[in-house]
């Protein structure tokens, strides 16, 4: 057995020394530090007693309230560390670390967060966010307790970047992600990539591209600056700081998201076949060519990964196999909910699945 909590364990895996330079950052810091204070100000500075740093410690002073669901998961009291004391209130559930995630799923997605909405509708929470178990993916539930689905978070934190924090640089999705971040890449003048489904595809592209940001609609969102890799911490953190920049709550920040890029909506639905009828299922949709879906034209079917049917409105639906088990999802995105439901029931439909 490997205790994880031993710090040589990880020196012997460090092939790039990563441990070393971390180790050797409080030391830095300090260095920076009386270099800092070493330097001659001008004489009108020395008035000054009280600074304030505005950044993503202002969440410890804006007064919000946060409803935190850690899963039993890694994350655990990282939000309240991180944070700290202050105006804000956190209220933690499932805040105890336990790999066997007692009677729970841990997946930040909405029907597995059913007690994390309740905390919110109990404590009046401004925002409720929730961590995967190993903390790499993030959920957030709106002040009502509504579910902000992955594709609006992931086109949220894009423009959070872009806006709040002026940054400029490639956008990398996969194709199970929001055409939101095609509008704005076209308002921001900056490119969007598309890549299969997995941050193992995101992540190679990322590097090359110099990417802004990345990610998946699981929920898992990368960063430049950052380790190529999803950050469930760090995504939820940046949410809170364009709550409290903007001071909006999730659900006036989708209405301003909205003002931009139009109305999206999105579905998933998740549907059981028998194994053996894998090739039969993919030999139907791969001779099913349909004109249109629901009415509406289509203007591209892209087989890249899975089936997506791409419409001359801006919707698109995929079909897609599982890579683990006997399950294929079935995606869709439109500007309506119903044509959303609709376009999924027809997706279903090629198939052939009952």
């Amino acid at each position: 057995m490997i205790n994880l909590d031993d710090p040589k364990i990880y020196e012997k895996l460090d092939t790039t020394n990563l441990h070393e330079r971390i180790s050797n950052l409080p030391q830095q810091c300090r260095q920076a530090w009386q270099s800092a204070i070493a330097l001659p100000l001008p004489k009108d500075f020395k008035k000054i007693d009280k600074i304030v740093i505005i950044g993503m410690g202002g969440s410890r002073h804006s007064g919000i309230n946060i409803a935190v669901d850690s899963m039993y998961g890694a994350g655990a009291g990282y939000f309240r560390n991180i944070i700290g004391s202050g105006k804000t209130k956190i209220a933690e559930i499932h805040k105890k670390r336990n790999p066997l995630f007692p009677g729970i799923q841990p997946e930040p997605i909405a029907h597995n967060l059913t007690e994390l909405s309740a905390k919110i509708k109990q404590s009046g929470a401004d925002v409720g966010l929730a961590t995967d178990g190993d903390s790499d993916r993030i959920g957030i539930m709106d002040e009502k307790g509504e579910f902000v689905t992955t594709l609006q978070t992931y086109a949220l934190l894009a423009l959070y970047l872009l806006e709040v924090k002026g940054q400029r640089g490639p956008i990398i999705k996969t194709i199970t992600t929001t055409n939101m971040l095609f509008r704005l890449g076209e308002l921001y003048n900056v490119p969007v990539f598309e890549t299969a489904v997995g941050f193992k595809y995101v992540a190679p592209m990322m590097m090359a591209e110099n990417a802004m940001m990345g990610g998946e609609e699981s929920g898992g969102y990368g960063y430049r600056g950052h380790m190529p890799e999803r950050d469930g911490i760090l995504s939820g953190l940046f949410f809170l700081d364009f709550m409290i920049t903007l001071k909006k709550s999730p659900s006036q920040l989708i209405e301003y998201l909205y003002s931009k890029v139009g109305p999206h909506y999105y579905d998933r639905l998740d549907v059981n076949f028998p194994p053996e009828d894998r090739e039969v299922i993919m030999k139907r949709l791969t001779d099913s060519k349909p004109a249109n879906i629901e009415g509406t034209t289509v203007r591209e079917i892209d087989t890249r990964d899975g089936f997506r049917f791409l419409m001359k409105d801006g919707s698109w639906l995929l079909i897609r196999f599982s890579g683990t088990e006997p399950i294929m999802r079935i995606y869709s995105e439109s500007n309506n909910m119903e044509k959303v439901k609709r376009f999924i029931a027809a997706g279903k439909k090629l198939t052939g699945v009952k």
